[in-house]
């Protein structure tokens, strides 16, 4: 067995001492202290500190990496006992972390293919998931929710191996923790979740996250940015919300992949021959992500429900606008200045061809139409709202980009400003209609 097998194996069986936090009660954190404290002051050498030592701890003759893990467990537990943070909760945060680095180290034992790495991770971390909530459940006699156990889990799980495709292994701590607030998150939003609702949306996403990976549409931490987003997008929205998120991101990455040698020539193509990766996902997405978590929790908000349904298509028609106006209008000689309208070089941030209006005006009207047909409350002048939302998007982005996008202000910041312009043009040209 690998020296890295062996260690992720002692991390997931030290993450199993939070299923005891039933029985410890507001001890729970207890053992994770006490690993903290040896890891830190008493473990330097040995067979133990073998056992769990990084490349780094070793260096520095301490198990810095022990202690992270069992602070951060033990910051969990307390959270659970005093201020609220469901037990089940913290349990899965912790295993989803230990045990998909195993299974993720179990893979990588027979292959270095990223994405059967990331597989591995998610699949180890969901069971160990659905397996810590369930062995909660039977201590405290509260029933089993398979489904909603299962959601929590993957989902949890997705941010984790997110995170750490992000981030390096010494920041797993903040990996844990970001993970078990985001669950909290997510438990509170996830009511009246069904089993047809979570098998739906992990058989789709899941599967269009791996053929995204496979046709080079995304990077291993892109492709997991859009399996995450569009798990919450069924289920907190539903699958109308999924078909508009997936019209921008399947016709935007055809677009990008649309005669890319040419661009590349012309250069103005993609980096990475175009795969999206986690900044392009959420610069394009974030806002939409925003929309379906205030959408789902609109029960406790004084705002009709349905204006974050319009924000959310009009922040989706302004990405694809913005997209195949850049993608496809770039592809046209004569580019002009947004605000200017002086000729500029094709490329140049701000630079805008009459075609790519018209593809971009196209694309807006697109994701219109899918929200016409498959959002309940869009009307066919709601479906001109949102294309104007998403105009109006596409717009804010050139002008944005001819003005201030820079090092300072780069690509995925303008294209969050100008999905944000998109969603509340919507909204409120959404509120207009409702009031007259």
């Amino acid at each position: 067995m690998q020296p890295t097998l062996r260690r992720a194996s002692g991390f997931a069986l030290v993450g199993t001492l939070s299923v005891a936090a039933p029985v410890l009660g507001r001890a729970a954190f207890v053992p994770f202290a006490a690993v903290a404290v040896l890891a830190a002051f008493a473990i330097t050498d040995g067979p133990l500190f073998e056992l769990f030592a990084r490349p780094a701890d070793r260096r520095e003759g301490r198990l810095n990496g022990l202690t992270g893990f069992a602070l951060a467990a033990a910051g969990l537990a307390i959270l659970a006992t005093e201020i609220g943070l469901p037990t089940d909760l913290f349990v899965a945060a912790v295993l989803v972390l230990a045990y998909g680095n195993l299974g993720k180290r179990l893979v990588a034992e027979t292959t270095d293919n990223p994405f059967l790495g990331t597989a591995g991770f998610a699949v180890a971390g969901s069971v160990a998931g659905v397996a810590g909530q369930v062995a909660i459940a039977s201590l405290t006699s509260l029933p089993v929710l398979a489904p909603r156990f299962t959601f929590l889990a993957v989902a949890g799980t997705l941010v984790a191996a997110l995170f750490r495709e992000m981030l390096f292994e010494r920041d797993d701590p903040l990996v844990m923790l970001s993970t078990g607030m985001l669950l909290w998150l997510f438990d509170a939003l996830a009511n009246g979740v069904g089993t047809v609702d979570v098998v739906a949306a992990l058989a789709v996403t899941v599967a269009l996250g791996y053929a995204s990976y496979a046709l080079g549409a995304a990077s291993v931490a892109g492709m997991l940015s859009g399996v995450l987003l569009g798990l919450l997008v069924i289920v907190f929205g539903g699958i109308g919300w999924f078909a508009v998120l997936i019209t921008f991101f399947g016709v935007g990455s055809l677009s990008t992949k649309f005669k890319y040698e040419e661009k590349k020539r012309r250069g103005i193509a993609e980096e990475n021959e175009g795969a999206r990766g986690t900044g392009n996902v959420l610069g394009n997405a974030a806002v939409a992500l925003l929309c379906v978590i205030l959408f789902a929790g609109s029960g406790s908000l004084p705002l009709d429900g349905g204006l974050f349904q319009y924000a959310f298509a009009g922040s989706m028609a302004a990405a694809l606008s913005d997209t195949l106006s850049s993608e496809l209008g770039g592809l046209y000689d004569n580019p002009r200045l947004v605000t200017t309208l002086e000729p500029v070089p094709p490329g140049t941030d701000g630079g805008v061809t009459w075609q790519g209006e018209v593809f971009g005006l196209l694309g807006a009207g697109l994701v219109g139409g899918v929200a016409f047909v498959l959002l309940a409350g869009v009307s066919p002048l709601g479906a001109v709202v949102v294309t104007l939302g998403g105009f109006a998007g596409m717009t804010a982005d050139s002008v944005l980009g001819a003005t201030v996008e820079g090092p300072r202000f780069g690509n995925e910041a303008v294209n969050f400003a100008a999905t944000f312009v998109g969603a509340v043009v919507s909204a409120l040209a959404a509120f207009a209609l409702v009031l007259s």
